[in-house]
């Protein structure tokens, strides 16, 4: 088996092989990029390294050693040779982009003998030097695990150094030294054999897949754990042989906004960590088009192939050595929903995709970001004018966060999970922050640009985020900023304008985004908004390709106007118990319980029939001729009764009964496993009156709204069964029930359903059973999870975590399907119905409704529809495209 790749042997399809970095170099070889020669060590190396006690495949050692010599004979140099040296970066490659989050070493070959020598071969010992510094800083904290930054810092403010760029040869060179003799006091040595470098790096690099930030920033995004990742060994390039030197970070298009522009930042006599890490705030891009007009144009150039390549809007990264350009990395560019929206929507236009190609690229999650709110103009405005404006930074995460000012990420995920709002605050952040960035509100950085890592994590999370506030001085010691002489302490309120790169003193009201405001609250014309456009676009293209239905989950017509708005098609769930907590509904309810006849029963039942008749005839207004699936009453009675004895008393106050009574029946209907007790049709059967009831109020609403002229299609749901004849008995009740209002009103035209909910495994099995008599079928995949898995959706979430941090489970059940247990079930419910009733409706109105990998199981098992809550409506008309797409 081949483990070592050299670049001009792959392509970008290899990724799963050569991770992307990899692949990409690769690629860029292949269409004549000038890229530095390199080989890379595939993602198989790796698997084998944790299977196998953290040792190599036997022939990695002889692969590795022939691609060097490879490299040696087309550089001209020799690794270890301090006459003629060669240099190399060793670098992680996942097949997924993890930017920042596993390690790389830099300028790695060089020892004293090497130092000295590259030195009289440049003539430039202060740039070797400066190599040499950051070589040993890199390999002692990644492979050597010793922390020497604070030696660099500590060494500057003796010399009085603003920047390291201010060092001298001689101070970087002293320097070197220090490092060596703080590696020694940490009990390790520091090896000067370049292999043994190598080895000990290429190690570092495959160890990395498993720190804590991999870890958690896998888990954020969904990237496999068995996946690996790739070690790339390049050819050195330096941006920091002086003025006609630098490195660069660039996208092909603004990653914030989607506008199509050449949108980066660089640095002059830096290596490329200076400008990713934020040590200094660099230069943007557009400022090269005057200071190095021949650099600038050849980049340009580069975007344009490299856009017409791949199609897509991508990350690049370049470094310039005495004026010559380099390309060390591209890759698809991480971007902001807006500007993921706007670059599909452009790059259609421009002829360079087509609709299908880019709905597959999106990520309907992001869709959500869209939908966050804004800052009130008028409000911002009023605060600005009371001068209330601290600072400006870069506007690298739009939108509006407002929040608690915390400075640690640990700090941050802390606050957050009391119910804080906060704004982690930091010099710069470092892939260690990432829990607390996911945490906050908003991100605020004192260093870094817009390709800064808090820039691009933010943008990625979708966080608001504002860096580069340079007018920022931060002390973590006494937990407070001070920002041209106002002090900012932890626990102050602050708020950031993402879009502007504005912070403000203080809290600030958010408003809805434009497209909730173009959509929802019709205060914006769809005009005038091209965030709407770009979004009105993609859905459209996303309703011509896909197959399933998109409902939601609503119990009120204004969710269900706002539904519709997001483009739903229908009512996939009303929760009729939720109606019973409204305005004048509780104590009918309250009565019906406390009854101790049929006739007391019936006669609390005729109370609600007309207020529930009401909540129907809204919905289906509403729903304008959509289809309308209601649920029968499910939860235990015993939830529609206080259970305080305060509350107790009121209730026996309002009813006008003895308190005792309240109690008597409170007791009586506690069950020690109430979702598998009294509820659902168990309730239908045990009282026929109340599913009469609902049947009848269901059905007059119909009646009424459709002799307004309004389309009617309701759909009546039996809740829980696990036998057909549970079913039957509830079904004749509804029948009944319904034959008789449409004979009171003179035989009107009125078409419904009745059918069921598959919530428990044996319903699931005994389909073929149950669709003899049930029109439609929808999956209550919540229950259906909790009972085929033996998972209490209420207590699980104690231990779900750690099962995936594990591995036992790859997502949380209750999340996403469960497709191998629970999704059987699924499929041989929807096998055995269809065999019955060719033409049964099929759906799911569980959480899953909204989460894009069921979407697309339910999309291949055949299902009609999928409903969920309504501002998921437009992420799942996205899945539902690519699933059919794909």
């Amino acid at each position: 088996m081949k483990y070592v790749y050299l670049f001009e042997e792959g392509n970008k399809d290899m990724k799963e092989l050569l991770g992307g970095k990899g692949a990409n170099l690769a690629e860029m070889t292949n269409i004549g990029l000038p890229v530095p020669p390199g080989f890379t060590i595939t993602t198989q190396v790796c698997t084998h390294y944790y299977q196998n006690k953290e040792t190599y495949p036997p022939s990695l050692e002889e692969e590795i050693t022939s691609n060097i010599e490879a490299l040696e004979k087309k550089m001209g140099a020799q690794f270890g040779n301090p006459k003629n040296p060669l240099l190399v970066s060793v670098r992680s490659g996942a097949r997924a982009s993890m930017p920042g989050m596993m390690d790389t070493i830099l300028n790695l070959g060089m020892n004293d003998k090497v130092a000295v020598g590259l030195a009289e071969k440049t003539s430039n010992p202060r740039f070797v030097y400066d190599s040499y510094r950051r070589f040993v800083q890199m390999y002692a904290d990644v492979v050597l695990g010793v922390e020497l930054e604070h030696l660099l810092e500590e060494k500057k403010k003796k010399l009085g150094a603003k920047s390291d760029t201010d060092l001298t040869a001689a101070d970087l060179k002293q320097l070197v030294d220090e490092y060596k003799k703080e590696v020694e006091k940490n009990g390790k040595k520091f090896p000067e054999d370049p292999l043994d470098q190598l080895w000990g790096a290429v190690g570092a690099v495959f160890s990395s897949w498993n720190n804590e930030r991999a870890i958690a920033y896998r888990k954020m995004y969904d990237i496999p754990a068995d996946w690996g990742t790739a070690v790339n060994i390049q050819v050195m390039t330096y941006g920091n042989m002086g003025a006609d030197s630098g490195t660069g970070v660039a996208f092909t298009r603004d990653p914030a906004t989607g506008e199509n522009i050449f949108y980066g930042e660089y640095l002059m006599n830096a290596q490329g960590e200076d400008v990713v890490a934020g040590i200094r705030t660099p230069l943007p891009m557009e400022k090269m088009k005057t200071e190095n007009p021949q650099i600038y144009q050849e980049l340009e150039k580069i975007r344009k192939k490299l856009e017409s390549h791949y199609k897509d809007m991508l990350d690049i990264e370049f470094t310039i050595q005495n004026d010559k350009l380099w390309m060390l990395q591209c890759r698809v560019g991480k971007r902001t929903a807006f500007a993921a929206m706007k670059i599909a929507a452009d790059m259609i236009d421009e002829n360079l995709i087509t609709d299908k190609q880019a709905l597959l690229r999106l990520d309907p999650e992001q869709l959500n970001h869209l939908l966050q709110p804004i800052f009130d103009h008028n409000q911002k405005e009023k605060s600005l004018k009371e001068g209330n404006l601290l600072a400006k930074g870069l506007n690298a995460g739009p939108g509006a966060a407002t929040g608690r000012v915390v400075f640690s990420a640990p700090e941050a995920e802390s606050w957050a999970k009391r119910g804080e709002s906060v704004i982690l605050t930091r010099i710069e952040t470092s892939p260690e922050d990432i829990k607390g960035m996911k945490a906050a509100k908003g991100i605020l950085t004192a260093r870094g640009g817009m390709t800064s890592h808090a820039a691009l994590v933010a943008r990625q999370m979708g966080k608001v985020c504002v860096a580069g506030c340079a007018d920022l001085d931060i002390s973590y010691a006494d937990k407070r900023m001070t920002v041209k002489g106002k002090t900012v302490k932890e626990g102050d309120w602050i708020s950031l304008d993402g879009t502007t790169g504005e912070i403000m003193d203080g809290e600030l009201e958010t408003k809805p985004s434009e497209i909730i405001q173009v959509l929802l609250e019709k205060t914006m014309d769809p005009k005038e908004s091209e965030a709407f456009q770009d979004y009105d676009k993609i859905m459209k293209a996303a309703d011509r390709y896909r197959k399933l239905k998109i409902r939601t989950n609503a119990d009120q017509p204004d969710q269900a106007t706002n539904a519709i708005a997001f483009g739903a098609q229908g009512i996939g769930l009303c929760r009729t118990e939720h109606m019973f907590f409204g305005e004048g509904k509780i104590g009918p309810m309250r009565e019906m319980i406390l009854a101790e006849s049929e006739e007391a029963r019936r006669a609390a039942l005729d109370k609600l029939l007309p207020l529930q008749r009401a909540d129907f005839e809204g919905l289906f207004r509403a729903m304008n001729g959509f289809p309308v699936t209601i649920r029968l009453l499910d939860p235990p009675l015993h939830e529609f009764l206080p259970h305080e004895e305060k509350d107790q008393k009121e209730m026996a106050e309002g009813l006008n009964v003895h308190h005792d009574k309240i109690k008597s029946r409170v007791r009586d209907l506690h069950e020690f496993n109430p979702m598998l007790g009294h509820r659902g049709c168990r309730l239908g059967i045990s009282y026929p009156e109340i599913t009469e009831m609902q049947a009848r109020a269901i059905i007059e609403a119909a009646v009424n709204v459709t002799k307004e002229g309004i389309p009617v299609e309701p759909e009546i749901m039996v809740p829980l069964i696990s036998t057909v004849t549970e079913f039957e008995h509830q079904e004749t009740v509804v029948r009944k029930a319904a034959e008789e209002v449409i004979k009171e009103n003179d035989n009107i035209k009125l078409k419904y359903l009745v059918g069921t909910m598959i919530e428990i495994p044996r319903a699931a099995i005994t389909a073929d059973e149950v669709a003899k008599t049930a029109e439609f079928f929808s999956f209550g995949t919540n229950d259906l999870t909790q009972m085929t898995m033996g998972l209490s959706r209420d207590d699980s979430g104690k231990f779900l975590g750690m099962y995936q941090d594990t591995g036992i489970l790859a997502n949380d059940p209750f999340q996403t399907v469960d497709q191998t247990g629970v999704g059987e079930l699924m499929k041989i419910c929807v096998a055995k119905g269809r065999a019955v009733r060719p033409n049964l409706k099929i759906g799911i109105c569980g959480e899953h409704g909204g989460d894009p990998k069921s979407v697309e199981f339910c999309h291949r098992i055949g299902q009609d529809y999928v409903s969920c809550s309504p501002f998921r409506v437009p992420i799942a008309r996205l899945a539902a495209a690519q699933a059919a797409l794909r």
